[in-house]
């Protein structure tokens, strides 16, 4: 009994350790031995647009994914990577738009005209003693075809609006780079989470097939006169908890892979079964200094946020350029007259220097939400360099405590399995009752289910360190490699 009494206190001791395991995009814990969360995602990618994918076309039979896979099927069809690649078109549009100020615009403009002017209606008419005015004037026609073109010279506000739009397409595309490694924490996320609800069914299965055994066991001893009734009564108790737990088991991993078919994009009702499993493989230490630095010069977001903040600066030279003169250039040429066949050659060229001089104090707010959006910015980026700090610190520790959980868990399931031998040979010798055994199983299932969390957390936590130092793609494979 003492063994069992120290059991259930390292037990105790791995689940607090393991609510403080890595189980989020923002490191909220998980509750060791936990069934699997129906809602799917983690912290913020919970409920957003990394949650959904665009189908793609269904495929007969079962196809076999890795997490390799799945991880490249969610990079093809996660709504979250889609759309923040459209937000790169949106943004390159964006930049058109601010650059066609700087552009020369040619338009070509013929046209013919034949008219009759009624002089009453314009109110000329005869006056006494002055010269008789007719009623009407025409018919006449009239033809003038030109090409005209219009370059500005110098417009230093434009100049700066095109550049600030530039930087917007940089901030766009590390920006999607930035929703890939999300991506890649999203599916790495939802994979594990099924493997681990597909070990929780292995070993509620044995853990089953257990305490059958037991139940027969005790039956036997209860019919031959040797075990009072109780015994039997509490083996059945027993059974039926596990069996309980084996069906939750078995609708947890069902939800879980649903939601797997969701975040990668499989078609409706497509058939899969996951190849990789839960292995144990430590990963080479890294220092937190190294892997701050290279987060920093890897982060995708934190390079989105470096672009935001220029682009804030050019718009904000924008805003003030708005008291600078500017300085266009116009000019058309082509053929007039009263008829295609006698028109000659016209032009007409003319360069503009517009001065502001009052403009209603327009420039002027434009430069104070310029100034805005620039401190704006630069908070932003000071926030996002503290917390990529965090984040790196975080994964880190995160997976040296996930590591050590690991190799005590794995100790206990050792343990406990031995001490749950033990219990069985006592109670088959006469010398104990199903109360040993029965605790002796329940701590058996404790363990399992700490090893199980705590290989999932190791697992996740190798994830979050290659998203949180911007290398979630290429971590993933250095990580997991062959598995």
């Amino acid at each position: 009994m003492r063994i069992i009494c120290n059991l259930r206190y390292t037990f105790l001791l791995a689940g607090v350790l393991l609510f403080r395991s890595p189980t989020a995009l923002a490191q909220t814990p998980l509750p060791a031995g936990s069934s699997s969360p129906s809602t799917g995602l983690p912290g913020a990618l919970a409920g957003s647009s990394f949650s959904g994918s665009v189908p793609g076309k269904p495929v007969p039979g079962v196809i076999p994914l890795s997490l390799q896979e799945a991880i490249d099927r969610g990079l093809k069809q996660n709504l979250g990577a889609l759309l923040s690649n459209t937000d790169i078109r949106a943004a390159r549009g964006q930049r058109w738009e601010q650059l066609s100020a700087l552009l020369p615009h040619a338009t070509l403009s013929p046209y013919v005209a034949a008219s009759k002017i009624n002089l009453g209606e314009l109110g000329l008419t005869n006056l006494p003693g002055a010269i008789s005015i007719p009623a009407s004037v025409g018919p006449f026609s009239y033809f003038d075809s030109r090409a005209a073109v219009t370059q500005s010279l110098f417009d230093w506000k434009s100049i700066n609006a095109s550049r600030a739009a530039s930087q917007n397409v940089k901030s766009a595309e590390y920006s999607y780079k930035d929703a890939r490694d999300l991506v890649v924490l999203a599916v790495g996320f939802v994979y594990l989470q099924a493997i681990a609800d597909e070990a929780r069914i292995e070993t509620s299965e044995a853990q089953v097939k257990t305490a059958q055994a037991l139940f027969d066991q005790a039956t036997d001893q209860v019919n031959s006169g040797t075990s009072p009734a109780i015994d039997a009564l509490r083996a059945k108790v027993e059974l039926q908890t596990r069996q309980q737990r084996l069906i939750q088991a078995r609708n947890d991993f069902a939800i879980q892979k649903l939601t797997i078919a969701r975040v990668i994009g499989l078609a409706p009702g497509q058939e899969f079964e996951l190849t990789d499993k839960s292995p144990y493989q430590p990963i080479e230490g890294i220092s937190v200094d190294e892997a701050v630095k290279r987060a920093y010069d890897s982060r995708s977001d934190y390079k989105a946020a470096m672009a935001d903040v220029r682009a804030a600066q050019f718009s904000r030279r924008a805003a003030t350029a708005g008291y600078f003169p500017s300085l266009s250039f116009n000019a058309d040429y082509g053929a007039a007259g009263a008829h295609p066949s006698t028109a000659t050659q016209v032009f007409d060229v003319r360069g503009t220097l517009t001065i502001p001089i009052f403009q209603g104090g327009s420039v002027h707010g434009d430069v104070l939400q310029a100034d805005a959006r620039l401190e704006q910015s630069r908070d932003r980026l000071e926030n996002l360099r503290a917390q990529i700090d965090s984040d790196v610190r975080t994964a880190l520790l995160n997976l040296q405590s996930s590591e050590e959980l690991v190799n005590v868990a794995r100790s206990n399931v050792d343990l406990s399995e031995e001490t749950l031998v033990q219990s069985r040979d006592r109670f088959t010798a006469g010398v104990a009752d199903t109360v040993e055994v029965v605790q002796s199983q329940q701590a058996v299932a404790s363990a399992h289910e700490q090893y199980i969390s705590s290989l999932y957390s190791y697992n996740y936590a190798k994830i979050s360190l290659a998203r949180a130092i911007g290398m979630a793609e290429a971590g993933v494979k250095e990580y997991f490699k062959g598995k």
